[in-house]
């Protein structure tokens, strides 16, 4: 998108350097890389950036709204409702589309928000080695309100641990070992010591939670929860010492409920340049609109593109029998803006934000960036092309 950072980096570009940055990922952590990492970052221009921001610091004035955790009560269902519910989320995503105006400047379009940690260790690595790799601009940073990445680690530290020793914070998941993200699982460790344990090994006594390590039962006081229902559905007849809805006394760091209130739920809340209309499909009372072809329907209770429907017509809206656990959005159109070899890409970015309990607000730390040929743009979508997949935004200073 920055012309000048964007020529300068296709002109040095050679396949074999490609290979040896993703090889040095691969190297670092051994069969933990389990999805395509792009060929090259986004590089943001200063005037794209302020408006990313701008947009995000709207989105956020609405979450501080007093009423805001009232109207969303109805997204917690209630046999997933866990008790120990923060005052607010200890983190937040946002995903913007880039689009192009009618003025033809590059804006950012909202296309998502969760209130849910991504991955924060695995960008840090993936950001620091490009920057190793390939010879980006002295004047595009990848961190925000640092300096340095020890600093961003830092900041880390205090967030996800608190006041806890590391082997008594748990990063929570069910078969960490099979999920997609694991290599973020792995980098956190590396940085944080805090292990990533499964939901099935979980062992409760009374209120308190242990998990074993090297024969010895360890307490459990603090939980990094990666954990979704979603996935725990996918398990019908698992059995568990402990129950994610159980009442224990344990501090969340991404408290389950939070997942679900900051979520697509919240979308139809939000106003502004960079909002796309967005409704409740249950709001439309039978009036729906006539152009759906510009509409995307998306389930509010599903997670990573599950169940999102790209074209959809009257009567398959008539016929959906909860329309009130649905969303209506006007669709947005990406704006081709990377320059590949072979043709232009389209691009998302997802800014990354920590929420301590104790500040008034949410704290932006590190972007992700991804990069599509296809319909959709998760990395699951984009499997067959280059120059695709997940990447690392860089913000010109």
């Amino acid at each position: 998108m920055h012309k000048q950072a964007r020529e300068a980096f296709n002109n040095s570009f050679t396949e074999k350097g490609y290979e040896e940055f993703v090889e040095s990922l691969s190297a670092a952590f051994p069969g933990q890389l389990d999805f395509r990492v792009a060929e090259t970052p986004v590089f943001v221009p200063r005037d794209l950036k302020q408006k990313i921001l701008r947009a995000s610091d709207e989105v956020i004035s609405t979450l501080l709204s007093p009423d805001f955790q009232a109207k969303t009560d109805r997204a917690v269902p209630s046999d997933q409702f866990v008790p120990g519910e923060n005052a607010h989320t200890s983190f937040l995503a946002i995903d913007y589309a880039i689009c192009r105006n009618a003025a033809g400047e590059l804006v950012p379009q909202l296309i998502e928000l969760q209130g849910f940690p991504s991955i924060f260790g695995y960008q840090a690595l993936l950001s620091e080695t490009f920057r190793a790799f390939f010879d980006i601009p002295a004047n595009f940073g990848f961190l925000f309100g640092v300096n340095s990445p020890d600093q961003y680690v830092a900041k880390l530290k205090a967030l996800i641990l608190g006041d806890e020793q590391p082997e008594n914070v748990i990063l929570l998941e069910i078969y960490p070992e099979k999920q997609k993200t694991r290599i973020d699982f792995a980098v956190t460790e590396q940085l944080l010591g805090i292990q990533a344990i499964c939901y099935t090994k979980l062992i409760r006594d009374g209120r308190q939670l242990f998990y074993e390590k090297d024969g010895q039962k360890i307490r459990v006081k603090r939980i990094y929860n990666r954990l979704i229902f979603d996935d725990l559905l996918s398990y019908p007849d698992l059995q568990t010492s402990y129950k994610l809805t159980d009442d224990v006394d344990v501090q969340w760091v991404g408290h389950p409920n939070w997942f679900f209130r900051i979520s697509k739920f919240a979308m139809p809340f939000l106003k502004g340049e960079f909002v796309p209309e967005t409704r409740f499909l249950s709001d439309y009372k039978g009036d729906l609109p006539n152009d759906l072809q510009n509409y995307v329907l998306k389930p509010l209770f599903s997670f990573a593109g599950s169940g999102v429907r790209l074209h959809v017509t009257k009567e398959d809206l008539t016929a959906i029998p909860d329309p009130e656990n649905y969303i209506l959005q006007r669709k947005v159109v990406y704006e081709p803006v990377i320059q590949a070899p072979d043709g232009l890409v389209k691009c998302e970015i997802r800014m990354m934000y920590g929420w301590p309990d104790n500040a008034e607000k949410p704290e932006l730390l590190i972007s992700l960036s991804r990069l599509s040929r296809g319909e959709m743009i998760g990395v699951r979508y984009n499997k067959d092309f280059t120059w695709v997949g997940g990447s690392a935004s860089f913000f010109e200073q």
